[in-house]
């Protein structure tokens, strides 16, 4: 027997129930002065994908998913690629613990995409909104993300 979906708050209740928790962790990885801008850029993603999502389950690891994706995307234009790594991981969720062994070695953008895609199962057109790009892009990316842990390009 499938359980129903958990519906879509409106975004209004989702900002209240969420903003503190971003905030927080946004503050502990960039600091009090860039987490403002941070926050900002997070919720606005999040505000443009919310139409896009067809179920309300995870909406946490979700915004927060964004977050990390707004802190890495900061790191990328103020360092070179190889200072990255150090940045970018945030609290484990364990919705998709399971993923968590097989996705550690991914690329940042790779390993979000597939995490999104397979383990929340959301639209392409939402990863790219919530990675700051486009949909093909978010295809492409989980793409990627696939071939590698199938063996064919890890290392």
């Amino acid at each position: 027997m499938m359980e129903a979906a958990v519906t879509i708050p409106p975004f209004e209740r989702f900002y209240a129930e969420h903003r503190d928790e971003v905030y927080g962790v946004l503050v502990r990885r960039v600091g009090r002065q860039r987490a403002e801008d941070a926050f900002q850029e997070t919720f606005l993603r999040a505000l443009r994908a919310y139409p896009a999502l067809r179920h309300g389950d995870h909406l946490r690891a979700w915004v927060l998913t964004i977050a990390r994706n707004v802190v890495i995307d900061a790191a990328r234009r103020e360092r070179p690629a190889a200072e990255l790594e150090e940045q970018a991981e945030l609290p484990r969720r364990p919705a998709y613990a399971q993923l968590e062994h097989l996705t550690d070695r991914l690329p940042p953008t790779e390993r979000a995409a597939v995490v999104l895609r397979y383990a929340y199962d959301m639209p392409y057109a939402a990863i790219g909104a919530a990675l700051g790009s486009s949909e093909d892009a978010a295809r492409q990316a989980a793409s990627a993300g696939v071939r590698r842990l199938r063996g064919k390009e890890l290392s």
